[in-house]
């Protein structure tokens, strides 16, 4: 991410009101720590096979502002119950294995919520950063969410050495709406574990330029 074009404060620019808004939430945050712990563990082992040190690890979401209204774009594993498009479900994914995403316990969901609560937001490192104020790009990344490909949260779909996640889908949704993506980058120490697998994605889809 460009340094200059982040925001600190939440609120819509200039003009038609059109932007696309990119949170780094530490991953577990606002949680009771479980996330968080296996997280670090996963990391850890990582760096170790890797030959580096442990990075901070972020989950990705969105909140993008139209003139029609604004929107958290956002992917959540497990599905909690409840009604669904209350909370703007859009598209849903298997975890692990596609058979046992006959549970919500295995299932992701993409959420494209109008209106939307992002709760972890103010736990953001650098606070919220405006991506974009192009009113096409904002527009059509509402538009792409129904279509995230459906892949296996965990699993890695196109041998990239990167796994598909939630960090994938907001990836694979930037790079889909023509975003220069060499532009978007994690905090310094830190990395969102997916989001080479949506950048791949999306250019295998031949939806975005290598």
């Amino acid at each position: 991410m460009n340094r200059d074009r982040s925001s600190r404060t939440e609120g819509r620019p200039d003009g038609d009101g059109s932007a696309v808004v990119l949170y780094w939430i530490p991953l577990g945050a606002g949680g009771t720590g479980f996330v968080r712990m296996n997280g670090r563990i996963y990391e850890g082992l990582l760096a170790r096979k890797q030959r580096r040190r442990p990075l901070a690890l972020f989950h990705t979401a969105l909140r993008v502002h139209t003139p029609a209204g604004s929107y958290v774009v956002e992917t959540m594993w497990p599905s909690p119950a409840g009604d669904p498009a209350g909370r703007g479900v859009v598209a849903t994914g298997p975890v692990f294995a596609r058979p046992l995403s006959l549970t919500r316990v295995f299932r992701y969901e993409v959420r494209r919520w109008q209106d939307g609560n992002l709760p972890d937001a103010s736990a953001a490192v650098g606070g919220p950063r405006t991506a974009s104020i192009d009113a096409a790009v904002a527009q059509r990344v509402l538009d792409l969410a129904p279509a995230v490909p459906a892949l296996t949260w965990g699993r890695d779909p196109v041998g990239c050495g990167d796994m598909w996640n939630s960090n994938s889908v907001i990836s694979w949704l930037l790079a889909c709406s023509g975003l220069p993506m060499h532009e978007v980058v994690a905090p310094d120490g830190g990395r969102a574990p997916g989001w080479e697998a949506g950048l791949v994605v999306a250019q295998q889809s031949g939806t975005t330029p290598p």
